[in-house]
């Protein structure tokens, strides 16, 4: 037997306490939950806690397999095995403390990666823009001139319907001077006699 087989029994004797300690605590749970239940709910609880059961008793079957193939390895294998962890640490504290490190590298670096990217988006995107020839800015003035000049026409036309209205809906006609008559509507009778001499001349 290697140092490296010592090594794997002890990692497979910690993996096993590890599933013998969460198989226990699951048990655990559901025969406290069992009290309570009833009926169907009661039958596949104990269903549940029969299956945990079976495999508490293989975890723990193949937790004495383990360490009594551990008691028959050579006593200076087993004591480099564990003298061969830095700091005195296990593999699986060995595995969180990487896993921590690459989170945390992933944390700082990945802003970083963001924030260039955007950068970089940017400076693809913006241009320089493109000279303004003289004639374009003559003609866009002309342009601004005319637009300015309509728009004031515009307003003009707008006020004087705005006043043609106003006189029309207010439907009173504005008071005459003292002496002067209100124009009287021509009657088709008179019109024929005004026409006649019209086309005589």
């Amino acid at each position: 037997m290697t140092a490296r087989d010592v090594a794997g029994l002890k990692a497979r004797r910690s993996e096993l306490s590890n599933q013998l300690e969460s198989a226990t605590s699951r048990r655990n749970s559901l025969a406290g939950k069992l009290e309570d239940a009833e009926g169907v709910n009661k039958a596949g609880i104990e269903q549940r806690i029969s299956l945990l059961d079976n495999r508490i008793l293989q975890l723990e079957t193949d937790l004495a397999e383990t360490g009594r193939q551990l008691s028959s390895a050579p006593a200076g294998l087993v004591a480099s095995a564990s003298v061969g962890t830095p700091l005195g640490l296990n593999s699986g504290q060995i595995t969180a403390i990487g896993i921590v490190s690459v989170v945390g590298a992933a944390s700082v670096a990945f802003p970083i990666a963001v924030a260039l990217a955007r950068r970089i988006w940017r400076g693809g995107l913006r241009r320089d823009a493109a000279p303004v020839a003289p004639e374009s800015a003559e003609r866009m003035e002309r342009l601004e001139q005319a637009v300015d000049a309509i728009a004031i026409e515009i307003e003009r036309v707008s006020e004087g319907q705005r006043y043609v209205t106003r006189l029309l809906t207010e439907g009173s006609a504005p008071a005459l001077p003292v002496g002067q008559r209100a124009a009287e509507p021509v009657r088709p009778s008179d019109r024929e006699p005004v026409r006649a001499s019209r086309e005589r001349a």
